[in-house]
């Protein structure tokens, strides 16, 4: 350990930064974060909200999958407070539908993911505005959660316990000693463009999306695939639960209820830049259809807006449907020979608390600290509370 009380800096104030900042500061560390913009304010303020229960991976990604329910379980007693409770169903709408049945009760049976079949016209009294062409459904554990209500319960309570945020706060390089070991890192204080130089012990790259921008500015390389979906909310809740299409992961295969609205998603396709992302009508409209056909009652509900969120999904040259949606953490030291850097990336959002823990643990067995996780007890302060405390 390098002194009795060692500094890290986290990049970013999404999920992940806020989830790594929480578990940071638990475990006794000094902690800073930065932010460019403010808390949640890239893919985290632009999710759709699900609380995963994993059914949508337990065919194609296991591992994901076996992740999300767990940290679903996590969530729904740490994170209550931003937390709804209503549950999902898969649908089958044609004989493609039904024949992916056998598969996603075997996968979610693997998974340790509880399902129950229903008929359709089991699942039509569940949800009425449900198509009449529903063959049959599975009810899942899915939830809804509020983004920024997660992102700053986390960050409140890593407040609460030392940790400070300093949002509008553009990290732009970092400084090395003789050896190869990050020991400075530079940003930009956008709100009176102040350029200030932190020092550090440690700094965790947890931009998402942007962790290979970040990470290349120490020279090192990331294979994080910025994959970006398009989503469009109506201005009526039309349905209770989460209703997903019983189908291999697809555009427009989920509808999810937030709040007063419902929210269509997805599509997925790859960006270069990920600051500049268009939303195209063509996909604005295919969103349309396919919400269209889980719940006919979208073709008359008004449209209240279009958004994208970029996924930070990992690998190299793999179409972004096919890429695990599971997470990784890079050690620099023993990838690219520099020290001082650790890079968490992938995941979702629902299982921020659990990348934040392999992170940390990482992080502390780097640093010679020996002491456990504490996450998974914890119940997370108020969302409020990130104004009130110092």
């Amino acid at each position: 350990m390098r002194s009795s009380n060692p500094h890290i800096i986290v990049i970013g104030a999404g999920f992940t930064g806020c989830a790594t900042a929480h578990d940071l500061a638990l475990r006794g560390f000094r902690v800073t974060v930065l932010e460019r913009g403010d808390i949640a304010n890239g893919t985290s303020g632009r999710t759709h909200g699900l609380l995963h229960s994993g059914a949508r991976y337990c065919v194609t990604d296991q591992d994901a999958a076996i992740e999300c329910i767990e940290e679903n379980i996590l969530l729904r007693k740490i994170a209550a407070q931003c937390i709804e409770y209503n549950g999902g169903l898969f649908v089958a709408l044609d004989e493609e539908d039904e024949a992916y049945g056998t598969r996603f009760e075997q996968g979610a049976q693997k998974c340790g993911i509880p399902i129950e079949r229903l008929t359709g016209n089991q699942a039509r009294k569940k949800e009425p505005n449900l198509t009449p062409k529903t063959r049959l459904a599975y009810s899942v554990p899915d939830g809804v959660f509020d983004p920024l209500r997660l992102a700053m319960a986390f960050a409140a309570t890593a407040k609460k316990n030392g940790a400070e945020f300093l949002t509008y706060h553009e990290v732009t390089g970092f400084d090395f000693d003789g050896k190869g070991n990050i020991r400075e890192v530079s940003a930009i204080n956008r709100h009176t463009n102040e350029k200030i130089k932190f020092t550090a012990d440690m700094v965790i790259n947890a931009t998402g999306a942007w962790a290979g921008l970040v990470a290349r500015l120490a020279g090192v390389t990331v294979d994080v695939i910025p994959t970006p979906g398009v989503m469009v909310c109506y201005d009526q809740r039309l349905v209770q639960r989460v209703i997903n299409r019983l189908c291999e992961p697809d555009d427009g295969d989920i509808l999810i209820p937030q709040r007063r609205m419902v929210v269509i998603g997805t599509t997925s396709f790859e960006v270069e830049d990920v600051d500049y992302i268009p939303v195209t009508p063509a996909q604005v409209e295919l969103m349309h259809q396919k919400a269209a056909e889980l719940v006919p009652a979208v073709a008359a509900t008004h449209q209240r807006g279009a958004y994208m969120s970029a996924r930070p999904l990992i690998g190299s040259t793999t179409l972004g449907r096919s890429l695990s949606r599971t997470f990784k953490c890079y050690h620099h030291q023993e990838t690219d020979g520099i020290g001082g850097l650790v890079t968490i990336t992938g995941g979702k959002a629902t299982t921020c608390r659990v990348m934040a823990e392999k992170t940390v643990d990482l992080v502390c067995n780097l640093m010679g600290v020996s002491r456990s996780c504490e996450t998974r007890e914890v119940v997370l302060d108020s969302y409020r509370d990130y104004y009130t405390h110092s």
